[in-house]
């Protein structure tokens, strides 16, 4: 697996490429943004460890751009930590956040978390395709066709997230229930984050995102796909 460290402090740099080296991962790094660009399209990491504070063009600005063109994993780090900074940076389409300064076995087992999500796909947890109200999710190549045969694709954690409310259809699926079957473990925790991954899925399968259809809110309790009897 290789992972691009991206930061404009070098011991911090240092740091986090010595920490992964150690655990076996091939490792290189950029200090600034468009270095980062350029080397997500020369090497296509595995993993993209994203410090947000770099000056010229910050670390949400060039998560934006690679999202344009790729899913790659991205862990976004920040010296900031509130819960309005966070879903901010996964709006933008981050896999994950964590807030400086860090427990080095945190930043691994982010890592691992990552990477095993991406690495194991679909297929590890016995997900298939489902056909539903006139969408067709195959999970293991992350594609999703809509009613109207246009086909979007999805990251891994929307996959997951779509996958397990549409096998649960018609069901309301608690936060908990959620965060135990999507992530797999107990970093995510605020609904506010979930909340991020559930407006990403509906401005991709919505009719109109604002008014949403298919995935329904249930306040103070969770979410739940609501199947169009119709088809």
């Amino acid at each position: 697996m290789l992972i691009l460290v991206v930061d404009d402090d070098p011991p911090s740099v240092k740091m986090i490429s010595f920490l992964l080296k150690e655990e076996g991962y091939d490792v290189i790094a950029a200090a600034n943004g468009v270095e980062a660009l350029r080397l997500v399209e020369e090497r296509a990491p595995d993993l993209i460890i994203l410090d947000i504070m770099m000056p010229h063009i910050d670390g949400l600005e060039v998560c934006r751009r690679i999202r344009e063109r790729s899913n790659v994993p991205i862990i976004f780090l920040s010296a900031k930590g509130e819960t309005s900074d966070r879903v901010l940076g996964l709006d933008m389409g981050a896999d994950d956040y964590l807030a400086k300064p860090f427990e080095p076995a945190e930043l691994l087992a982010r890592v691992r978390a990552v990477l095993r999500r991406t690495e194991s796909g679909a297929t590890a947890v016995g997900m298939t395709r489902i056909n539903l109200s006139g969408f067709q999710l195959d999970p293991t190549l992350g594609r999703l066709t809509l009613p109207s045969g246009k086909t979007v694709n999805l990251s891994p954690i929307e996959s997951r997230l779509l996958y397990t409310l549409m096998r649960n259809a018609g069901r309301t699926l608690t936060h908990n229930q959620l965060f135990n079957n999507v992530w797999g473990y107990e970093h995510f925790s605020t609904p506010n984050e979930l909340a991020v991954y559930i407006r990403r899925l509906r401005r991709k399968l919505e009719p109109d995102p604002d008014h949403p259809r298919y995935l329904i809110t249930v306040r103070g309790v969770g979410y739940r796909f609501e199947p169009d009897e119709a088809r």
